[in-house]
């Protein structure tokens, strides 16, 4: 099976055809964040009217990259939720376009869902069952993972997810948005030990995470150091609590992953979100999966962030199975992951 995947759940538009038999035959993605940058955040109706420009020419981008033609696609998918209404609806509307002048089948996918199957786009994919940490901007899930489609939470973030504390953080830091590459960047200036910041909701039982309060935290160091320094906050300060603050966010979800791959026996680990192009977080991790005999997956830097790719492999899986849409133009900002069918039957 051939799939079009359409991703426009917030500020990328992406594009990809995958075949079920080939493999990855072609993607393409635009990405808004300069026109988001001097608001500081995406703009929702700035992004749904950038998708409305980008969307067709980038299909005909991947269409001529595959060396498809309309009667060499045998389905469309489409990221349905959760997100940004405005972005999905333009992509929700394409995409059933496309299948009625095509008659071709249609499926929404889940944007998480996307996400976590992405490692299976690389050469070493992980085999089922595994853990999985979905880290993003909106995001923070711990999830066990038996097929697709089976999966049960294990914890999630109460407040703001890992990635929104990185961009209010950064911006707290004068430093351009999306905060995480920036404050990784300069975290790599950070004196160790400088600063001692909380690893939130750690010592107690459980697999939910909290980050509002290290964010309040970051503020108030933030604060002391301007008021210590006739109200400068210095590149060097920056940088020490650049790290400090990275610091504390990943080991939380280091010691929130052990603690679930022991309370589940499980030995794989993927990670997939913005978040887990981090390299800090990425060997983290790795040092600790290895000190437990299991391994850690994640997709290819240019997968962790959203794009097409994702979404056309998990559309193939489920169109494979016999799933469809029906004409409806329909998406979900908000829509659980647990409440996805599961696939039992893929080609």
């Amino acid at each position: 099976m051939r799939v079009l995947g359409i991703e426009t759940s917030c500020d990328e538009t992406g594009l990809a055809i995958y075949d079920s038999e080939q493999g990855l035959l072609a993607h393409a993605l635009y990405s808004q964040i300069d026109m988001h940058i001097p608001y500081g955040g995406v703009v929702p109706e700035l992004a749904s009217r950038d998708h409305v420009r980008k969307l067709l020419p980038l299909t005909k981008e991947v269409m001529t990259k595959a060396n498809c033609q309309a009667e060499d696609i045998d389905a469309i998918a489409y990221t349905a939720g959760p997100g940004l209404i405005g972005a999905l609806m333009v992509g929700a509307s394409t995409a059933q376009a496309l299948s009625l002048a095509w008659d071709k089948p249609c499926l929404g996918v889940h944007h998480m869902e996307g996400h976590l199957l992405a490692p299976m786009l690389e050469e070493t994919p992980p085999e089922f069952p595994f853990v999985a940490l979905l880290v993003s901007g909106g995001h923070t899930q711990l999830i066990e993972v038996q097929g697709i489609g089976q999966y049960q939470m294990l914890g999630e973030s109460i407040d703001d997810a890992a990635g929104e504390a990185f961009d209010k953080s950064a911006k707290m830091m004068d430093l351009p948005y999306p905060g995480g590459p920036h404050i990784a960047r300069i975290a790599a200036q950070g004196t160790p030990d400088k600063y001692t910041f909380p690893r939130p909701m750690t010592n107690r039982p459980g697999l939910d995470f909290s980050f509002s309060g290290l964010k309040t935290f970051t503020l108030n160091t933030i604060e002391a150091e301007k008021g210590a320094n006739d109200g400068v906050l210095t590149e060097q300060a920056r940088a020490d609590i650049a790290l400090a603050f990275q610091e504390a966010v990943v080991d939380t979800l280091v010691i929130k992953c052990k603690r679930a791959l022991k309370q589940t026996g499980q030995k794989r680990l993927v990670i997939a979100g913005g978040v887990s192009a981090n390299q800090y977080l990425r060997q983290q991790l790795e040092n600790t999966l290895k000190g437990m005999g299991g391994s850690v997956y994640y997709p290819r830097n240019e997968f962790c962030t959203d794009n097409g790719a994702m979404i056309a492999y998990a559309g193939c899986q489920r169109l494979s199975a016999g799933q469809f849409s029906d004409k409806q133009i329909k998406v979900q900002p908000r829509w659980p992951l647990t409440d996805l069918p599961p696939v039992t039957d893929t080609e």
